[in-house]
């Protein structure tokens, strides 16, 4: 297999696993997989209503579904810096990304 090939394999295994996960928590609690997620309320519509059939085609796709959420490196020290309080720098940025704007469309 060469490298082209493997990489797209993976993009779809990342796909699947990221759209079965989402799915999952948009029907256990559809806010806190909004909020988790960074999803606005129609897309977190539509994933939720895939059939298991446009999962596995949505999967397929060559392009990666997931993307980060935040391009912001405060957030990003948050969580990988080596702060005091792990827990407090884990809520400042939970805080920050709540105020991150949700994907649209």
């Amino acid at each position: 297999m060469n490298n082209n090939t493997q990489l797209l394999e993976e993009i779809r295994e990342a796909n699947l696993s990221y759209l079965m996960l989402a799915q999952r928590m948009l029907r256990d609690d559809r806010e806190e997989g909004m909020f988790r997620l960074g999803l606005s309320a129609e897309v977190a519509e539509i994933v939720a209503q895939l059939s298991p059939a446009q999962i596995l085609k949505a999967a397929a796709s060559n392009m990666l579904l997931a993307q980060f959420r935040f391009n912001d490196d405060v957030i990003w020290n948050l969580l990988t810096g080596h702060a005091r309080d792990v827990k407090i720098a884990a809520l400042h940025a939970s805080l920050l990304m709540a105020g991150t704007p949700a994907a649209v469309g």
